[in-house]
């Protein structure tokens, strides 16, 4: 079957590029106070990031070796991951950091320590959530039936919404916001990873647009007041596994019909797979633009003019992204290719299941 699959799932290049667009849209209503509660639970958009990493890896889980798949991880994130916070650390105007703040983010490790988020690249605890997930991938267990590998995986999904409540003694006893370690997410890899093991079993949906009016009432719900606090409120345990439940629905809704074979021309166009090219840079880099697009244009923070806000967050963002992704990621990662020594694959090639 795996010969079978294709090399590559165009559409989920587009979707990378909505879900980048929509988490900018969520922190440039934060920050314009639009009181959008709709707006703000575009932060379902990271679940999308998260499922299609796990979908994307756990479908060539065989191609390399662990030491081939990190050195693979590390080329594809690193480098621009490091390019962006050194220019946010040196040069984000008006912005103080501490030397705790400047080890762990470039470490990665800032939603382990109190008051580890940074101005200008507070969004990257999700990254820190993702390498962790990348970390573990090649360490978990495989089974032979496909039947037990599912089950696992919806083992593992539910038993992740109980993290909140093992979360609160941690934030008690540490002064860190446990709630977004990586075990409280494991549903939205779980997610990705159980569209890899449906992909070329399962038939495609013939139409998508069914799958995102459940999504669009994934947000709906995340909005209501009655069912968690909106804005930055510390949401309790039963608050957060709800947030994080309706958060793999949503995911689902919006992976899976593209992953199993859902055609779309509007996330397979060039322009929509140019800019999913760029969506891993869009992301790194546009809290740090939008912290700058206040002061040029004049306006306070908090002070609403949302659209104005939002095009010139965009019209900065997208081609500093384009920048990073043709003189750093791409660059970078075929020096790291060339100065690495060659690593063998695990399996032949006629048994990989190929990349998105």
């Amino acid at each position: 079957m795996a010969n079978t699959l294709p090399q590559h799932v165009p559409a989920l290049d587009g979707l990378r590029a909505v879900a980048a667009l929509g988490v900018l849209v969520t922190h440039v209503s934060f920050q314009t106070a639009t009181g959008w509660a709709w707006a703000e639970r575009l932060d379902y958009f990271v679940a999308v990031f998260f499922a299609l990493s796990a979908f994307v890896l756990w479908r060539r889980r065989d191609a390399h070796s662990p030491a081939g798949y990190y050195l693979a991880r590390f080329r594809r994130v690193m480098p621009a991951y490091w390019a962006c916070v050194a220019v946010v650390f040196l040069a984000l105007p008006g912005a103080s950091f501490s030397v705790v703040q400047v080890l762990s983010t470039l470490t990665a490790t800032q939603i382990y320590v109190p008051d580890g988020l940074a101005s200008g690249v507070t969004q990257l605890w999700s990254l820190c959530v993702e390498f962790a997930f990348y970390l573990v991938l090649p360490w978990l267990p495989s089974f032979r039936s496909l039947r037990a590998r599912l089950i696992a995986l919806g083992s593992v999904a539910a038993l992740s919404l109980g993290w909140a409540w093992v979360a609160a003694p941690i934030e008690d006893f540490t002064g860190v916001n446990a709630q977004i370690w990586p075990p409280a997410y494991a549903a939205w890899f779980a997610v990705g990873m159980t569209a890899a093991e449906l992909e070329g079993r399962v038939r495609a949906p013939r139409r998508a647009w069914p799958f995102w009016v459940l999504a669009a009432g994934c947000v709906w719900l995340g909005s209501r007041e009655w069912f968690g606090p909106q804005g930055l409120t510390h949401p309790t345990p039963g608050e957060f596994a709800r947030r994080v439940a309706v958060g793999a629905v949503f995911a689902a809704a919006i992976v899976v019909p593209y992953a199993l074979g859902t055609r779309s021309p509007v996330l397979e166009s060039p322009l929509m797979r140019r800019l999913g090219l760029w969506s891993y840079a869009i992301f790194l880099w546009h809290v740090a633009v939008l912290w700058v697009v206040f002061p040029l244009t004049g306006l306070p923070l908090f002070s609403g003019y949302f659209f104005l806000v939002l095009i010139a967050t965009a019209a900065l963002t997208i081609p500093i992204a384009a920048a990073s992704y043709y003189w750093v990621e791409v660059p970078a990662s075929a020096w790291l290719a060339a100065s690495a020594p060659r690593l063998a694959p695990a399996k032949a090639a006629s048994s990989q299941k190929s990349p998105a």
